[in-house]
Order: structure tokens, then sequence, then C-alpha cells
């Protein structure tokens, strides 16, 4: 990705409000009722009109607003990885016995994920989680088990994702495209009862995924890897483990994704890190300070992080003693995903002029917390992009 030369440039991080027709579309074609051509034509025009309209409210970067990651409701957290179940052979769903489903208490030393719904910040918060609001959270959702040795079988899937974008692409006039695909520790979440060890699962999940990402760079795009369990995964161990414990848990996430991305392209590779999407209290979130090194340690040339909620937007002065690698630039989270308050322009202008004062003004592309699709209402998720636009000309003047 090149860095700014007479403007602060924007993008964002992936998923957007999926149409009433293509969730309609989607729902269509589980039921069996729509036949797949007629389905393709759909996403076709869909990805047209969702590129367009982020050219039209200011995005330079932009992408398919995952709509090859299917979403039937309007309201739905998870298509980032859930995508993925459907694109890899050796998985099966099982009724009884599914890994994913036993609660773990991790001990020194031997850290394992437990449920998703036994969270520290899930149990700690237990009443407001057990509300029947609409959060979005769905601890309860059946998951898919490797049954035997997974493969990838997503070869149709992400040629027409990436067929899509790029014919988009070109109709709206848009600078840049890329395409969101998960990262092996993320896609690894799901249950094993094939391999001997999680550090051969993961790899083989990153010989699954290589092929997604050499998929979307040889169609002449940025991949994104999508990899919240970097994160987030420091709130699904119990009880809380050291900081040292956590950060040799995840670097074999981390070695099995730079295994997966050898070989490619590194400015064609941007990485996204966040601490989950959910709303909620989120106050067992691990402090960026201590992840910042596993992060630049990822080979990929953009980095994609939260910096605009209430529980990290002080943040940016951590990169105060952070040294960016040169030719590397951030995309900092200037509008966040969890609040329906729409930020200010000057509030985006603000948060890219801190971190333009700490990285460089050429080094900053302005972006938002996380996935606005599936997460708030459609008109908000627009009015927060229009917002992200008009903050970046802003800080364009004053910093160009």
């Amino acid at each position: 990705m090149a860095e700014n030369t007479t403007r602060i440039q924007t993008t964002h991080v992936g998923s957007l409000p999926r149409s009433e027709r293509l969730q309609k579309a989607n729902r269509q074609r589980q039921e069996g009722t729509l036949a797949e051509i007629d389905f393709q034509k759909i996403l076709t025009e869909e990805v047209q009109n969702v590129v367009t309209q982020q050219v039209e409210v200011g995005i330079d970067i932009v992408n398919d607003g995952e709509y090859g990651h299917a979403m039937a409701q309007a309201v739905d957290y998870g298509a980032w990885w859930h995508y993925s179940f459907a694109r890899t052979g050796g998985l099966e769903l099982i009724e009884e016995g599914n890994p994913v489903n036993e609660v773990f208490r991790s001990t020194p030393g031997n850290l394992k994920y437990t449920t998703f719904g036994d969270r520290r910040d899930w149990t700690k918060f237990h009443d407001f989680y057990a509300t029947e609001l609409d959060l979005g959270n769905d601890p309860d959702r059946s998951f898919p088990v490797a049954t035997s040795a997974i493969s990838y079988v997503g070869q149709d899937a992400v040629a027409s994702d990436t067929a899509n974008l790029n014919a988009a692409i070109q109709s709206a006039g848009a600078q840049e495209g890329f395409v969101a695909a998960l990262s092996p520790g993320s896609a690894a979440r799901v249950g094993n009862k094939h391999y001997a060890s999680d550090k051969e699962f993961i790899f083989a999940w990153a010989d699954v995924l290589k092929e997604e990402y050499k998929a979307i760079i040889d169609a002449g795009l940025t991949v994104q890897i999508d990899d919240p369990s970097i994160a987030e995964g420091w709130d699904q161990i119990n009880p809380e483990p050291s900081v040292s414990d956590y950060l040799n848990f995840i670097q074999t996430s981390v070695d099995a994704l730079n295994y997966a991305l050898e070989d490619l392209p590194q400015d064609k590779i941007r990485f996204h890190l966040c601490w989950g999407s959910w709303h909620g209290p989120h106050t067992t979130d691990l402090e960026f300070k201590h992840l910042a090194k596993a992060l630049l340690s990822i080979n990929a040339s953009a980095y994609s992080f939260e910096a605009a909620n209430a529980r990290h937007a002080h943040e940016w002065k951590e990169w105060e003693k952070i040294e960016l690698p040169a030719g590397k630039v951030i995309l900092p989270g200037v509008v966040s995903h969890s609040t329906n308050v729409v930020e200010h322009p000057e509030l985006v202008t603000q948060r890219i002029e801190q971190f333009a004062s700490v990285v460089g003004k050429e080094n900053v592309i302005a972006s938002t917390d996380c996935g606005l699709g599936g997460r708030i209402h459609p008109d908000i998720a627009w009015a927060k992009l229009r917002s992200l636009g008009e903050g970046a000309k802003i800080a364009s003047e004053r910093l160009f």
C-alpha cells in the first residue's frame, strides 16, 4: 500500500451493510429457491453498488463490502469468520463432543481457549450479556469440527470475490481495492478431532488459507488478513494469564501466518487486529502496548487496529515509543463500530493528526475500528464513512 504523498488516504476494515436485496438472495440461495446463476448476477450488481457508494462518501481504498461472505440477516457479527466453513473441506457439524463447547481452565504455561460464552468479560458482566438486547453475540452458535485433513475448496468463491471487485473498481473509478481473508489463528478456533496438536492444526490452516491469499493477490488486489485472535483471544483464556504466557501462546498463530505469507509480495498484504466486534464493556481487553511487537512482526506492509472506541482511543500515544519500520503504514480506526454516535469530522481530523504527529503524515491511512456491516444500522454506517472522508479531507488541508 502506497504512502500518502499529497493527502491523507482513507479506507475501512471490510464488512459493510448488506443490502436487503442481497440478504434476501442469500436466504433464498441457502433454501435452494434461487438458482446459482441468478444469485451470482445479484451479487455482482450489489458489489458494484457498494463500491460506488464507498467512492461517493470519500473512501479511497475500497473493497467488496465482504459481500461474498454471506449474511442472510441484518445483524451478524460472524460472517468474517463463518464464510470459511463453506470454503474448507474436512469440516463437519457434529451434535456432541465438539471441543469448542468445552469449558477449560488454563494454568501457567498451559493456555487454551475456553468457550465463547465463558469469556471473562462476558462472565464479569453476565447480567448485561444475558439481556435480550440485540448485541449480535452468538456464543451458542454451532461450530464445525475438523474430522479429517482440511483442504481449500473455495476456488470458485474467491474467484467471484476478486472478479466482482475488480469490475466494480474499474466502473466506479476507485483508487485501489482489497479483499478480506481469515487468518490461520482465527480459523483454528473451530473444533479439531483430526490433528495431533493445536500447532499442527494452525499450520494446516495456514496451508489451506495461503491458497486464498495468493488468489486475491494474483487478481491484482491487496489481501487483508483478519486476525482478532491475536488480541481478543486474551479474553477467552480463563483465568487471566500472565502477559508473557499469552504472548507465547499467540506466537504460534503469528508464525503460522508468516509461513502462509511466505513468497507473497508484502506490499499487497495488510493485517487487521481488533479486540472483537461485539458491543460490550470490553474491560478485559489486553492493552495495545503488549501487542505492538507481535503486530509489527507480521509480514505485512500495513497494520489496521482499533483506535477510536472508548477502550482504546487513548492508545495512540503508544506509537511515540514504537518505531514504525520503513516502508510500512498504519491504518488506525478513527471512527468506531461500537457506538451509534456519528463522529464529528473535526474529531476524525484530530485523531488523524494525533497519529500523524507520532508516525508521520505520510504513514497514516484513516480507517475504521472494525467492520461496520451487521454491527450498526446501515444509515449510521454510511454516515460514519462520510464523516471519515470529510475528516480526512480537513486533515489533508492542514497537514499537506
